[in-house]
């Protein structure tokens, strides 16, 4: 097994790692007074979290010249849309039993959901196009523009998160801050990219 391989089984293991303590905790009914909101709250700040993940991996590889680490970013972000994913599902079922109509109410009369389905609604076609067969059919360059919606879908989270918690807003501006910080590194990697990414050592001269 090579470097690269062994990084992502050990990724894929641990980012499944949450989810497995949820429903050890669901199991022996440890989630609280709320088990639907605690079930909620968790996976909807796992989604953000592997967005965020997944946005940090190609600034870092630059930063200390790893090209390797590319290989990464595809499966945070699948993770992260996993995430989202049971976010979503447990909203619908077990906060509004599959009452659609109560949850296309919701969805246009309440702004943090309207938010958050947004988020989720950026995020499907960059699952659906994240395999290699898409790469090849769109081609790189315009893959990577469509994937930059990432950056989209991720602050649209981040206010449905802001908009949800009201009072103790604090974790929401700290994940803010954190994508502000990655856009602000995407300009500065367009226009400076001398000063962002690390350039290879030469190899020095034998002596003579």
């Amino acid at each position: 097994m090579t470097d690269t391989q062994f990084s992502r089984f050990v990724i894929f293991v641990s980012s499944l790692v949450p989810l497995t303590l949820l429903g050890w905790d669901a199991y022996y009914h440890h989630l609280g007074a709320n088990p639907t909101e605690f079930a909620t709250r968790t996976t909807g700040v796992l989604a953000l979290i592997f967005l965020l993940l997944s946005l940090c991996v190609t600034p870092l590889r630059k930063i200390i010249g790893q090209p390797w680490m590319v290989k990464l970013r595809r499966m945070l972000g699948l993770y992260g849309f996993f995430y989202a994913t049971l976010h979503l599902l447990t909203y619908v079922w077990f906060d509004k039993f599959f009452d659609f109509p109560a949850i296309g109410q919701d969805i246009l009369k309440r702004p943090f959901i309207t938010m958050g389905m947004g988020a989720f609604v950026l995020l499907m076609p960059l699952a659906v196009t994240s395999t290699q067969g898409w790469i090849k059919r769109l081609g790189g360059k315009r893959w990577n523009r469509i994937h930059t919606a990432t950056y989209a879908a991720a602050a649209a989270a981040v206010i449905h998160y802001y908009m949800l918690v009201k009072a103790d807003t604090r974790e929401p501006i700290m994940f803010g801050l954190v994508l502000v910080l990655l856009l602000a590194y995407r300009v500065a990697n367009k226009y400076l990219p001398e000063i962002t990414e690390r350039k290879p050592r030469r190899a020095k001269a034998p002596a003579s």
